[in-house]
């Protein structure tokens, strides 16, 4: 799975770092999302589906294939 995160579109609503804290953050200054696991292991894959699904923005992308 590879995360892709389009930070233009993030509102800063935090879910997605409230769901899987170890594949996303937020930026101090406006609470932009930042990715810091674009590849993350298989045993966090439930948790990134589930931050990408509740985004408010739909600023997150999976791609199942990678």
């Amino acid at each position: 799975m590879k995360v892709i995160v389009d930070e233009e579109k993030c509102c800063g609503a935090g879910q997605c770092v409230l769901i899987a804290p170890e594949v996303f953050d937020q930026r101090d200054e406006d609470g932009i999302v930042v990715l810091l696991e674009p590849e993350p292991a298989e045993d966090r894959h439930t948790a990134v589906r589930e931050a990408a699904a509740v985004c408010p923005a739909a600023a997150i992308q999976l791609d199942e294939d990678a």
